[in-house]
């Protein structure tokens, strides 16, 4: 805490005002140190306010002591839940302190905590510009600037030919006398720009993202269309006539199209354009003015789909192991992904997740044929009225090929009007990602030509719903002798031991028992059949409690035989928490779902701690170690011991410390966690003497690429690209260093340098560590320089390691692209300035 205590200034004033000024702010400034020594932070922020009110001058002086003041109040009104409070004081703080990046950034980090993002990002932008250094606002900004304008935003925009088609579509309609224009969802504002160079009379545009309407707001001027394009910063569903535009327009224009096609709202939006803000349509055959009718581009779209196997999809949203390192996971526990689950949901859950299908690492194989699921006419009032409120329609597939059916997978052709149209088919050079809906809960996933692959389509809830999938056979009927005699690939029992098992929990379970709904993210899922990552985390926890305890727990292994291994809980090792007087403490706060504190609980004298937050999945947990014959009390949810979440970190017991506390260091996007460092060094003081961190120490690998498609996914390419439109500078502001959620294993790109080791984060030996340093690249290929994908090795110990760029990980990576590609030659050498500050890694090039 800041203790430096100024000295009230005279002023230039003179006399018993003066002096009655500079007693009242000598006073004030003694009791706010008063109030900091007894930590009432409320009244000594009141305190500096009087103080800086009645003595400008002293801005200097007291600053870092009100800054100290305003963030420890801040902490308290927070936890009071006084947002209000909290949100005045930092206006209070800035009015006094406009050009603190400092107040910037905490007022920041308060907002986006709250759920406000558009309103943090502007702060964050504020203190990278007031101070380019700073590089905790960097960071700040970088995270929430993917959160405010998705990636896909360059994407789009670097899509020459979606946006040739959208302007010739447009253009076409202007000219045959659709003069009056509405673009709904603007984004950067294009389209709106498209129609008014077409010749448009009266262009409105309606952006309901802050961000997004202050991005189009710098465009429409940067293009000098202020005067002809008007910019509402509302849904188009608020829009009132003559509040907002004076009349009904004659023609709409909008993209307000997902992946799904339907899942940005834009049959509920043009419902209530047509009845509200368009034109009646025209009848077909009349030949009158176009300026008396409406219409909207796009015209139409028909929805294509096609099922698949695809052993990525698959690992992502089926759990297919029944026995992850020792530990079964019992019959009656079922996991679903949140994209199976929306469907008997109440709430509103996008119902399907997305995929670049020609990308997706392994590929897939098409078990149907391509199918139409339906049509939509978007100029038909009645028809998407009737969507909008339609039940499920049935529709029967047969499969043309043998293989396991993992997902249907979706795609559209956008017909703007008569003569343009654009495809988001897989097959397609296309910015489109296509829509992917897992297929979970059958019998058997095997099938075969001759069997009908079932579902049940509507458009409900703003999204496009397949739901209730199913294979019908040729027989009409699935039974369970047909489940164990299909392929060995698919996910049924392969073997005699797996049936002779299953046929033992058949015998054993009771049809009483309880069955459990898990829902889990994907990457949760792919975590769960990450059979190397629990095998590893076994293997080392065991070597760390066997060298803490070499004789009793070795002895208490050697009677631990494999099969009991595989369903432990034989009397002795259910009793022997029990007779063991001092169990070894193991805490996992992994983020997410994690069975670690299951698999530790199988050790021997282990009292594992679970810090898993959701009802559902410590019930689950729960299941698992009950159906495993632990005892009851053996498993522990941490955070019902802690009153503060953000002090999870602590002792297990006042006289206890931990032996293993597994930290989770990278994320599954491919970026290391926030604050892992910090928890590291908390957590190396809770340690016993002997005890570890997992990972002990991570090792950051990359390598040099040319590639242009993270070049057009990380920023907008000059203006040749968007058809003339100055765009790139805008919206290139919110472009983030780093591309995350990236697969190497698909990625197009030519590597021209072998992978090198670019950081070295060590958690339990910390002056192994630097924020900086510098590396040399060997160049073993010519070319131009664009990115630097890179992984990590996370080492449990110096033997056992994880690879999260391997088949089978469940995290993604990430690339650091650069502004300016490089042009190398074969044999050169770049160095690379690595640089680590808390969990943000910047790499850049010195030539």
């Amino acid at each position: 805490m800041p203790n430096s205590r100024p000295r009230p200034r005279r002023g230039t004033g003179s006399g018993a005002r003066a002096a009655g000024r500079d007693v009242l702010v000598s006073r004030s400034l003694q009791s706010a140190e008063h109030c900091m020594g007894a930590q009432d932070f409320g009244t000594a922020y009141a305190h500096y306010l009087l103080v800086l009110s009645l003595a400008p001058e002293l801005k200097d002086d007291v600053k870092e002591t009100f800054q100290y003041t305003l963030f420890k109040w801040a902490e308290e009104l927070y936890a009071l839940s006084r947002i209000q409070d909290l949100l005045g004081c930092y206006e209070q703080a800035l009015e006094l302190f406009p050009d603190d990046e400092v107040i910037c950034n905490s007022m920041g980090e308060h907002l986006f905590r709250m759920g406000f993002r558009d309103e943090a990002a502007g702060y964050f932008h504020k203190a990278v510009k007031l101070n380019p250094d700073f590089n905790d606002a960097k960071e700040n900004f970088y995270r929430v600037a993917n959160w405010l304008v998705e990636r896909w935003h360059f994407i789009m925009l670097n899509d020459v030919k979606r946006n040739m088609i959208y302007n010739a579509a447009i253009q076409k309609a202007v000219r045959s006398g659709y003069k009056s224009v509405l673009d709904i969802g603007t984004g950067t504002g294009i389209l709106s720009i498209f129609a008014k160079k077409a010749g448009a009379h009266s262009v409105y545009a309606c952006e309901l993202s802050k961000t997004m309407y202050e991005l189009a707001c710098d465009v429409v001027a940067a293009n000098k269309m202020e005067a002809g394009i008007k910019l509402l910063h509302m849904k188009s569903f608020d829009i009132g006539i003559p509040k907002h535009i004076p009349e009904r327009v004659s023609l709409v224009v909008t993209e307000t199209v997902d992946a799904g096609l339907f899942g940005e709202g834009i049959v509920e939006s043009l419902i209530h354009a047509w009845e509200y803000l368009l034109l009646p349509p025209k009848i077909k055959g009349e030949d009158a003015n176009c300026e008396k009718y409406g219409k909207v581009i796009p015209a139409s779209a028909v929805i294509f789909g096609m099922a698949v196997q695809c052993e990525e999809i698959r690992r992502h949203h089926r759990v297919g192991i029944k026995n992850i390192a020792g530990i079964h996971l019992p019959t009656n526990v079922k996991f679903q992904s949140p994209t199976y689950s929306s469907v008997d949901s109440e709430e509103t859950v996008e119902p399907y997740t997305t995929e670049k299908m020609s990308r997706v690492p392994g590929g897939y194989l098409a078990l149907t044929e391509c199918f139409e699921i339906m049509t939509v006419d978007f100029n038909n009032h009645q028809e998407l009225k009737s969507l909008a409120t339609s039940t499920p329609v049935k529709i029967s597939i047969p499969a043309t090929r043998e293989g396991i059916l993992d997902a249907i997978v979706v795609w559209f052709v956008l017909q703007l009007d008569d003569e343009h149209s654009l495809s988001t088919s897989p097959t397609e050079e296309t910015c489109w990602e296509q829509a992917v809906y897992p297929v979970q809960d059958l019998t058997d996933y095997w099938i075969k030509p001759g069997v009908h692959v079932m579902m049940e389509v509507s458009c409900q809830d703003c999204y496009l719903k397949i739901q209730n999938i199913s294979v019908l056979g040729l027989e009409h009927e699935m039974d369970v002798v047909k489940s164990f005699n299909k392929n060995k690939d698919s996910q049924s029992l392969g073997n005699e031991a797996e049936l002779c098992c299953a046929l033992a929990n058949l015998q054993t379970s009771r049809p009483d028992s309880v069955e459990q709904m898990c829902v889990l993210e994907s990457t949760e899922i792919a975590l769960l059949n990450n059979i190397p990552y629990h095998e590893s985390f076994k293997m080392a926890m065991r070597k760390v409690l066997s060298s803490l305890t070499p004789e009793k727990l070795l002895q208490a292994m050697d009677t631990h035989c494999p099969s009991e291994e595989m369903n432990p809980g034989s009397g002795q090792n259910e009793n022997s928490l029990q007779d063991a007087p001092d169990p070894y403490y193991v805490l996992d706060v992994s983020e997410g779902f994690s069975i670690l504190p299951v698999i530790a609980g199988t050790l021997g004298q282990v009292k594992p701690y679970s810090s898993v937050e959701k009802d559902q999945h410590r019930i689950t947990l729960g299941l698992i170690s009950e159906a495993n014959h632990f005892p009851k009390e053996t498993l522990e949810f941490w955070l019902r011991h802690v009153e503060d979440e953000s002090a999870m970190l602590q002792r297990p017991k006042s006289d206890r410390l931990w032996s293993i506390i597994i930290l989770d260091v990278i994320e599954p996007s491919g970026l290391i966690q926030q604050e892992i460092m910090e928890k590291a060094a908390i957590s190396r003081c809770l340690l016993q003497s002997g005890g570890k961190i997992f990972p002990q120490y991570v090792v950051m690998l990359g390598f040099l690429v040319e590639s242009e498609i993270l070049v057009e996914e990380s920023a907008v390419q000059g203006t040749e690209r968007t058809l003339g439109v100055n765009i790139a500078p805008f919206i290139n502001q919110f472009q983030v260093p780093i591309h995350a959620f990236l697969d190497l294993s698909s990625l197009p790109c030519i590597p021209l340098s072998k992978p090198v080791e670019l950081l070295r984060l060590d958690l339990m030996t910390p002056y192994l560590n630097t924020s900086s340093r510098e590396v040399k690249v060997h160049i073993c290929k010519s070319g131009r320089v664009t990115a630097i994908p890179f992984w990590y090795h996370m080492y449990l110990d110096e033997e056992i390691r994880l690879d999260t760029s391997s088949e089978a990980s469940h995290w993604k990576q990430a690339a650091v692209v650069l502004d300016n590609p490089i042009q190398v030659e074969m044999g050169e050498e770049l160095v690379l300035n690595v640089q680590h500050h808390r969990s943000n890694v910047s790499i850049t090039v010195k030539q």
